[in-house]
């Protein structure tokens, strides 16, 4: 039987060196204060806002190839999530409660001086994405997606394919308490293949807090018994794009059907062939040009 873990983080990721791993001497690294809890963000470039999230176990750097593309017309803010490399870790699961994720995105605005933002998010921080949308319309210029499905119709997935639940064996795993005492340094980094970025990605993970990564889990992830959700989410007022690689294991496509009906604006999804969870980097100039491209409409 395959580890749940490795078949999250198994992606084709870069082959060759990457010249944007340079990227973090180019750009700002400030931090934006959320109730006591410092957030650390890069930011690069001079436009309107674009703040970007990242998931499970990755920061900032993961959008370096969009940082690059996108910086050249818009102001780009690449956090890392609290718990990951620079950002504080407070203690307890209670502080990693979606809630609590989404005013972090909501300091980063404020920070930046800007009444609303592009708001972009992957796996957990894409999670968080839906959720600024949802919650915080008032700060959501347009809203972008890559590999998680709105967390109504992975609820649904949940309760109703068996093929969802199987492959969702690793959150059960990761919502053991002590779950976090069994994850290595190098099972988080097997999906990082070019050699560089292996070790710029290892240092971030050691200054990351392995427990902390997994109480994103532990208080957001569905638990069982799974249910189908009966009562509908507040629709998403932003024009929205999902962008899923087909190729993803943890998170299956099939949580994209039905997604539209919770936008009330213009929805685009675009689907990656051969492209796994980490999109953004297996597929990085497709996901920069689409992006770039429906921005600039």
């Amino acid at each position: 039987m395959n580890d749940p873990l490795m078949d999250l983080i198994s992606g084709s990721g870069a082959i060759s060196p990457d010249p944007l791993l340079s990227l973090g001497d180019r750009v700002e690294h400030k931090y934006a204060d959320n109730d006591g809890v410092k957030i650390h963000y890069a930011a690069l470039g001079k436009g309107p806002l674009v703040v970007m999230m990242h998931g499970f176990p990755d920061y900032w750097l993961t959008w370096r190839h969009q940082i690059n593309a996108l910086s050249k017309q818009f102001r780009v803010c690449a956090l890392s999530m609290r718990g990951y490399n620079l950002s504080d870790k407070p203690k307890g699961v209670e502080n990693y409660a979606m809630r609590k994720l989404v005013t972090d995105c909501a300091a980063v605005v404020s920070s930046e001086g800007a009444a609303k933002a592009t708001i972009i998010g992957h796996d957990w921080g894409g999670a968080t994405a839906w959720n600024v949308a949802m919650r915080r319309p008032d700060i959501t210029e347009r809203l972008v997606v890559l590999n998680m499905p709105h967390p109504w119709t992975l609820a649904k997935q949940l309760a109703e394919n068996p093929e969802q639940q199987k492959n969702s064996q690793y959150a059960r795993n990761f919502q053991d308490p002590d779950f976090y005492k069994k994850i290595s340094l190098e099972r988080l980094g097997a999906w990082v293949t070019d050699t560089e970025a292996k070790k710029f990605h290892r240092a971030a993970m050691e200054r990351s807090d392995a427990q902390a990564m997994l109480h994103y889990y532990q208080a957001n992830y569905p638990v069982p018994p799974y249910l189908t959700p009966t009562a509908p989410p507040p629709k998403v007022k932003a024009p929205t794009l999902l962008i899923h690689g087909m190729e993803d294991k943890a998170l299956l496509s099939e949580g994209l059907n039905g997604v539209w009906d919770f936008v009330e604006k213009d929805f685009t999804l675009a689907t990656i062939p051969g492209a796994g969870h980490f999109v953004q980097q297996d597929a990085a100039d497709a996901v920069s040009r689409i992006i770039l491209a429906w921005l600039n409409r």
